[in-house]
């Protein structure tokens, strides 16, 4: 069975467990479970916390695991990112009382509080910087406050915490975080039963992306009507029992649908559709 880590809570948890769901996995039922197996598929899955499980796929205990591109980084694991799963999106961001700082060179000397000191280190590090960081866990912002540090280093959002705490950022952003499957550095991406796994993550990433759009046009318009919906490789065009029109699928990008949608109207393509992907492999 391949062994799969999972976040057992936080902000990565909820959104890990939907995905893996519509992939069709099981998951667990009560937050309680900290341990499930779903043998129609071969799958064990470990609940952990997220900060850990780098640690563990590093360990080759667990084949893979689900966690955030920061948490990957910053425990220094002997882990990769093999995808990006496009949730659970962060940036983190230098902030600092206003006119404090303007950009990483004045940064030297000083002293930097954050919860993600494997993170930061190395990106003062990176840039030559020569500053102090300070471990701390979470409300960093009354860091500065107190006097432990003249800077910070945290997930910024709306920005509107850091502004209430009278800060602001500064500087080009530190990283961007998201969800992200992870495995030991070096061990075989090409095993069967990971690359089915993978495949499955994938084809729930590409039908969150994709609707599929049915609609009827004239023949003479077919082509101005396929450059608007090209598909993956090609749409399906099917003849219709009324002679000079055909029905026309394909797949299209969610977010453009509606403009699309408007487009084919205004060539004369009628009962357009849109119609929800659950599941597909490409």
């Amino acid at each position: 069975m391949l062994r799969i880590a999972v976040p057992n809570k936080g902000s990565l948890s909820g959104p890990a467990a939907d995905m893996l769901h519509e992939a069709g996995y099981q998951q667990r039922r009560e937050s309680k479970e900290l341990r499930i197996v779903d043998p129609e598929n071969q799958v064990e899955f470990f609940y952990l916390r997220p900060r850990d499980i780098a640690i563990y796929v590093a360990s080759g205990r667990l084949d893979m695991g689900i966690t955030g591109r920061d948490l990957l980084i910053d425990s220094g694991a002997d882990a990769e990112e093999i995808l990006p799963l496009g949730f659970a999106r962060s940036t983190f961001r230098f902030a600092a009382k206003p006119n404090t700082a303007n950009g990483i060179q004045d940064l030297k000397g000083k002293t930097v509080a954050t919860s993600y000191e494997g993170i930061v280190a190395g990106h003062l590090a990176d840039s030559g910087i020569d500053a102090s960081v300070v471990h701390l866990d979470g409300a960093v912002e009354t860091a500065i406050e107190l006097g432990v540090a003249e800077v910070i280093a945290d997930v910024v959002e709306t920005g509107t915490s850091l502004r209430n705490a009278g800060l602001e950022v500064f500087g080009e952003p530190i990283m961007k975080s998201e969800a992200v499957v992870i495995r030991r550095t070096g061990a075989d991406t090409e095993e069967p039963k990971v690359q089915q796994f993978l495949r499955r993550l994938q084809g729930v990433l590409v039908a969150r992306t994709y609707v599929m759009m049915d609609y009827d046009c004239r023949v003479e318009q077919l082509e101005k009507a396929v450059a608007l919906t090209p598909g993956l490789e090609s749409p399906t065009v099917s003849p219709l029992h009324n002679e000079g029109w055909v029905a026309v699928r394909a797949m299209v990008p969610a977010k453009e649908a509606q403009r699309i949608m408007d487009d084919l109207y205004a060539i004369g393509a009628r009962a357009i559709l849109t119609t929800a992907i659950h599941a597909c492999r490409l």
